[in-house]
């Protein structure tokens, strides 16, 4: 049966030639890659998208995630009304701004 299997010629026990150490190394690296690459920029959106929620208050013109743009004219410690249209106010959740539009650009429309 050598035809399809070769045979296997042991030379003899592979001498170890370090620790356990060598084993950990690229996992600990691949950590590292992650963090800077994943967990760190993430973490920074978050503190500035926190920032931004904090900041807002009433008259300022912002965008939601759903992509509505509107003027707050109410707010509370979890929701604002937002104004879309005239006469149309809608109530969100202050998590869902996204952004802040400078002043006045809601008007040009």
């Amino acid at each position: 049966m050598s035809f399809f299997i070769s045979d296997a010629m042991a030379e003899g026990a592979a001498a170890s030639t370090g620790s356990g150490w060598e084993g950990i190394i690229p996992l600990v690296l691949l950590f590292v890659v992650f963090y800077f690459l994943l967990i760190r920029p993430q973490q920074k959106k978050v503190k500035e998208h926190k920032a931004l929620v904090e900041a807002i208050k009433k008259g300022d013109e912002v965008v939601t995630y759903g992509g509505m743009a509107g003027k707050i004219i109410e707010m509370s410690d979890s929701f604002c009304d937002v104004e879309i249209a005239d006469n149309v106010v809608v109530k969100i959740e202050r998590q869902n701004i996204s952004r802040l539009l400078p002043k006045g650009t809601l008007k040009g429309e």
